[in-house]
């Protein structure tokens, strides 16, 4: 089974990359850019067949290694 694990700094986390890209794209012509935040996506395939076992298993997988819970929230889906 494959998931996507969605991972993006929490709000009012300082995002530079994202105020880079921002600025960069409004250098370059793109007017009426709002705020841009930059992510990760992880993309997993698992040997679960229960769509409810392999979404908790990702989710373990997030809250002890994929994301830093501290600065960045997550969220998983099957795909």
């Amino acid at each position: 089974m494959k998931l996507r694990v969605d991972i993006m700094l929490k709000e009012g986390v300082l995002d530079p990359q994202g105020k880079a890209i921002g600025h960069a794209l409004g250098t370059l012509g793109f007017k009426g850019v709002g705020e841009v935040r930059v992510g990760k996506t992880i993309e997993l395939e698992v040997a679960e067949t229960d769509s409810a076992k392999a979404t908790a298993q990702a989710k373990a997988m997030a809250e002890k290694l994929l994301a830093n819970q501290v600065i960045e929230d997550f969220r998983v889906s099957v795909i």
